[in-house]
């Protein structure tokens, strides 16, 4: 099988689908081969008009699941949905995600609840409900988005690293309790990536990443998107409860 098609016959559910990381991950999953759940907090007629084009080119399924990671219920509906419809989820992608920066003594305990409730809480949620499905398959590969954040000490970063380093956490623990039903987790952690997130940042943040990093550039969101098809794909098969920093060497 060529590498284009190393995801042929699979379907992907991708949270955070409408920009940035996961915008470029429906695209690579869709060219890898396939079908692809793209879940996004509200859906356009452009973004309905792009998924269809993928859909076209690459001959898959590209369907849209709105739904906002920060509404309980709504998740629970959403996903409840797609057991009922009995529908096929071979790959799991936790990409959404929200970043919060400010020292901790200018951080609320609301932002750090509504930072967590995106970045892990939500995740969990999801997970719960789609590993029930993989573990029926005896089969699957979930892929959460981590950051270097939740790995090394970034000041200013206390609501974000903290849910990034407990979704990695989730990750590692998760890979021993889904092992035996042939499921495998992994978390990515890309340092700075070219999205709407990093313009949040600051130039002075961006400026520190840089320095500590031998590539001296910003990630490509493909590049991330990328690595999530390898981890999704069979080729992967051995890799589980990993933590893979893509950071350019820091």
């Amino acid at each position: 099988m060529s590498n284009s098609k190393l995801l042929a016959g699979k379907t992907a559910l991708i949270t955070g689908s409408s920009k940035g990381i996961g915008f470029k991950m429906v695209e690579s999953f869709a060219s890898a081969g396939a079908d692809v759940i793209a879940c996004v907090r509200s859906s356009s007629d452009s973004l309905q008009q792009h998924f269809d084009f993928l859909a076209q080119t690459h001959e898959v399924r590209v369907n849209m699941l709105c739904f906002d990671l920060m509404n309980e219920d709504e998740i629970k509906q959403a996903m409840h949905g797609l057991h009922l419809s009995k529908t096929r989820v071979d790959i799991l992608v936790n990409n959404a995600g929200t970043m919060t920066s400010a020292l901790l003594g200018m951080t609320s305990i609301e932002s750090f609840k509504s930072t967590f409730q995106v970045n892990f809480f939500a995740q969990v949620q999801i997970t719960q409900y789609i590993s029930k499905l993989m573990m029926r398959q005896r089969n699957g590969a979930i892929i959460n988005i981590g950051s270097i954040a939740g790995l090394d000490n970034f000041s200013g970063y206390s609501a974000y690293g903290s849910s990034k380093a407990a979704l990695m956490q989730f990750t590692r623990i998760l890979s021993n309790e889904l092992a035996s039903y042939g499921i495998r987790v992994n978390t990515i952690a890309p340092a700075l990536v070219d999205t709407p997130m990093a313009e949040k940042m600051g130039v002075k943040a961006a400026e520190g990443i840089f320095s500590r990093s031998a590539i001296k550039r910003i990630t490509k969101p493909q590049e991330i998107a990328e690595i999530a098809v390898f981890l999704a794909s069979d080729n992967a098969s051995i890799i589980n409860g990993q933590v893979i920093r893509a950071d350019g060497g820091m």
